[in-house]
């Protein structure tokens, strides 16, 4: 049978792809807000933020390979990978909203709170993700067509990941709207003494302009002692009733239409509840519209230690391994810092949606462009010039400041399209190594093979959060505490920046000694076609 018959519809590819967009609407989601909301909404610290983030991924190694495994012997009239998807479809989703539900408790309880809500969630992720990307390498027998079908995958996936990342704010900002009494008058020479008061109890309010560029300055409620610590939004608890009184400077008009006041805890959670009900809808999709077409040796029978024989002896397999826990420290901390940049150091949070938008436009138009540069460059050397490149764009961050949002835009935006093709290359090429254990040992276990893509994504992030948390705690950092934030500020812009490029280095370095060349696949593609057919 020749590899052109296994060629996959475009309707098949972007059902596959919708999968991956569900995904990262949960995995991005948490990746890029779940550290801010921990310390500035919840009111955890840095430091014990990253341990979590740590603890729990790195335990969760071990159900990333049983998951594996499990799904290598499940049996259905649906497959072997398939049903996992549709099982966790519903789980994820409400693990997902009880993420960023703030229940009332004491600090200890927060703690305990969610060391037990993260740990399920990436044991359902777990569940639920192996078996999704081992889908990819049982949909086509082509490694040529599974390339295509990679980057169908990560535009879903940036895709997925841009909705929640842009719209979340905004969502944050509609459903937290308090619409607070603000009484407003003017002083002298652009300042203004504002009065503002809830109708109700708010643990965490965030006072703020539209436009973002008035600075306040707390006052006492007694209206007397002034706190010289300006910035252009201020959180605080709110008693109903209550009156609250700022200095604000403004160099325009200050008008009460344009204060606006944000009740941060039941606007995430309300956006994310609707958020993983859009995971759940669109993981279904992904079940009805995909099929598995690659099947295990006829005569292979259930031996888990052979399996895990092959696997220690598959040498593109751990560098892979290694390599996919180095670029996803990378980009946990490139997407991990984005919103603390942004809301402290340039002080304009919605900004970090436009910024956002850049850098999931630029991660469609790398993935989509990832198959075409492979056959050019091959799929290792195209790695090597992606790490970098992206390393060395994201590093010159560090020599921008606040007004250098141009500058920011245009170097996080290419480094971004770069870094799209790592994990567009990196799950196919798990695909290879699942050949090439199959053509080496005359046995097939993708589900464990491409469970080293789920223990390097929640591992390197964990890892990637722990660094950033270590970082800020480091330089004093507390979420709630605006003169804590700013003795922070270059830790902040190390870990925008320079911080993370390291670690595209060493990846690069390991990527030269992958075995497996585009010359080398077409080969173990052509010999795998002959053997199946003649085991038919």
């Amino acid at each position: 049978m020749k590899a052109d018959q296994h060629r996959l519809s475009i309707k098949e590819k972007i059902g596959y792809a919708l999968g991956d967009g569900a995904a990262n609407i949960a995995w991005r989601g948490v990746a890029t807000f779940l550290f801010i909301f921990y310390t500035d909404v919840f009111g955890l610290g840095p430091g014990t933020v990253g341990l979590i983030f740590l603890v729990a991924r790195f335990s969760d190694g071990i159900s990333d390979v049983l998951m594996g495994i499990l799904g290598d012997h499940t049996k259905s009239k649906y497959g072997k990978f398939r049903p996992w998807i549709l099982w966790t479809a519903i789980p994820l989703g409400l693990i997902l909203a009880l993420l960023f539900t703030t229940p009332d408790f004491n600090d200890s309880g927060k703690i305990i709170y969610a060391y037990v809500t993260y740990i399920i969630f990436t044991l359902i992720y777990t569940a639920n993700n192996i078996p999704y990307g081992a889908l990819m390498g049982v949909m086509t027998p082509n490694d040529v067509e599974r390339t295509s079908l990679g980057s169908y995958r990560m535009a879903g996936a940036f895709a997925g990941g841009m909705l929640v990342q842009v719209t979340l704010l905004f969502l944050v900002a509609h459903f937290g709207n308090i619409n607070p009494k603000v009484d407003i008058s003017a002083m002298s020479n652009g300042t203004y003494k504002v009065q503002v008061e809830s109708p109700k109890d708010i643990q965490h309010a965030d006072l703020s302009t539209k436009n973002g560029l008035v600075k306040f300055m707390p006052l006492q409620n007694d209206l007397t002692e002034e706190i010289p610590t300006a910035s252009t939004r201020q959180s605080l608890t709110m008693t109903a009733g209550e009156s609250y009184a700022f200095i604000a400077e403004s160099n325009q008009e200050l008008t009460p239409e344009a204060i606006t006041m944000i009740d941060q805890k039941r606007g995430y959670s309300t956006s994310m509840y609707i958020m993983a009900a859009l995971l759940s809808l669109l993981m279904f999709l992904t079940f009805l519209f995909t099929r598995e077409r690659v099947l295990p040796p006829s005569d292979q029978s259930i031996d888990i230690i052979k399996d895990f024989k092959n696997l220690i002896h598959n040498k593109p397999w751990w560098i892979l391994l290694v390599i996919g826990l180095l670029f996803n420290i990378y980009n946990a901390i490139k997407q991990g810092i984005v919103i603390i940049y942004f809301t402290h150091y340039l002080g304009d949070a919605l900004l970090s949606a436009s910024y956002l938008f850049g850098l999931g436009i630029a991660s469609i138009a790398g993935a989509l462009a990832t198959a075409y540069l492979s056959t050019w460059f091959g799929k290792r050397n195209l790695f090597i010039v992606a790490l970098l490149f992206s390393g060395l764009m994201n590093a010159l961050i560090i020599f921008c400041g606040p007004e250098d949002i141009g500058l920011i835009f245009s170097l996080g935006i290419a480094s971004e399209f770069a870094s799209a093709m790592f994990p567009t290359l990196f799950f196919v090429m798990l695909g290879d190594a699942a050949d090439y254990s199959e053509w080496k040992n005359d046995r097939r276990a993708t589900g464990l093979v491409y469970s080293a893509g789920s223990f390097a994504t929640k591992l390197g992030g964990g890892i990637a959060v722990f660094i950033i948390g270590l970082v800020l705690e480091s330089y004093g950092y507390i979420g709630q505490d605006r003169v804590a934030i700013e003795s922070a500020f270059p830790a902040i812009k190390m870990l925008m920046s320079w911080i993370p490029s390291i670690v595209t280095i060493i990846a690069a370095g390991l990527m030269i000694l992958y075995p497996l060349t585009s010359k080398k696949m077409g080969e173990i593609s052509s010999d795998l076609i002959q053997k199946r057919q003649l085991s038919q």
